[in-house]
């Protein structure tokens, strides 16, 4: 007979620590907005949060919040968890994703019933954790203005 695990045969999730620069990410999360930070000198948004654009070298960012959507730049299936906790997930995509308005994050994606490819659209949803919160992508049609 095969070994079963449940879930609660599994270890607990490891969570987040915010620090001092990704504390609004984590917070925003939570209230279920996506939140990046974008430089007052170059206008460019930056993932993940850091006290310098690494563009322009500027100290000054806003935080804004990106529409949600994006397209795939590329992706991986991960066929071995980084912790155990993750095993009952396998497998599982991340992908790194263009967002719309500019800027760039990898994240999970879920494509229940689609293949991913790259260029495919995706939108941002939130995955509650219980005392936190993931943001995760689904795949959506591409907004093309």
């Amino acid at each position: 007979m095969p070994n079963v695990l449940s879930l609660s045969d599994l270890p607990p999730r490891p969570i987040p620590s915010p620090d001092q620069d990704s504390a609004f990410f984590w917070d925003g999360l939570r209230a279920h907005e996506f939140k990046v930070q974008e430089c007052l000198d170059c206008g460019k948004r930056r993932f993940p949060p850091m006290p310098t654009c690494p563009f322009c070298a500027g100290r000054e960012s806003r935080i804004v919040e990106p529409t949600g959507r994006g397209t795939v730049y590329s992706w991986v299936v991960v066929h071995h968890a980084f912790h155990p906790a993750f095993k009952a997930d396998l497998p599982y995509i991340v992908a790194t994703i263009d967002l719309e308005g500019g800027g760039r994050i990898a994240a999970r994606v879920d494509t229940p019933g689609a293949e991913l490819v790259i260029g495919q659209g995706v939108r941002a949803g939130y995955l509650d954790h219980g005392d936190w919160t993931e943001l995760r992508f689904t795949v959506a049609p591409v907004n093309r203005v």
